[in-house]
């Protein structure tokens, strides 16, 4: 067997969030658009700014269940764009997720929230993050969502 990977944490999103765009059933599931209008990225080794032009794609199943499908940027202080595809699943016991949609405050360890993210870049002192897997744990607030992200070693 193969040694285990390990996680190095790279960042935490503080995503702003515009209001929820419900698009009605789809093939899957009830869809929904939820506009990524700014917020802010902070790391060990990176800051910035969540940019206002991405949105998460959401698919509601039966069961409750949401699949996230995001697509946003950051823009670090430094200037570098990244470019972040954020693909997960939010769920946990109904009278949870219900309090979430309604905007209350829920502890992030009553429900389950983990993102698997690819990292793309063109700007020379972060090319790094092109080559790497990250994966995440997320928490859903009110008008905002919190992301920690972690490079799979």
């Amino acid at each position: 067997m193969q040694p285990a990977p390990s996680l190095r944490h790279f960042c935490d999103i503080a995503a702003e969030l515009g209001p929820v765009r419900e698009m009605g059933a789809g093939r899957a599931g009830r869809r929904r658009i939820v506009p990524i209008v700014g917020g802010r990225v902070t790391g060990p080794d990176i800051s910035g700014r969540v940019l206002n032009l991405g949105a998460d794609w959401q698919t509601i199943f039966a069961d409750g269940t949401a699949e996230l499908d995001t697509r946003y940027a950051m823009e670090t202080d430094d200037g570098a764009l990244i470019e972040v595809v954020n693909y997960g699943f939010r769920h946990g016991p109904a009278d949870v997720i219900e309090r979430l949609a309604a905007g209350e405050e829920v502890p992030p360890d009553s429900y389950y929230m983990r993102t698997q993210a690819r990292l793309e870049t063109g700007d020379a002192g972060y090319a790094w993050v092109n080559r790497m897997l990250f994966v995440g744990t997320g928490a859903r607030q009110r008008s905002s969502v919190r992301i920690s992200l972690f490079a799979i070693e």
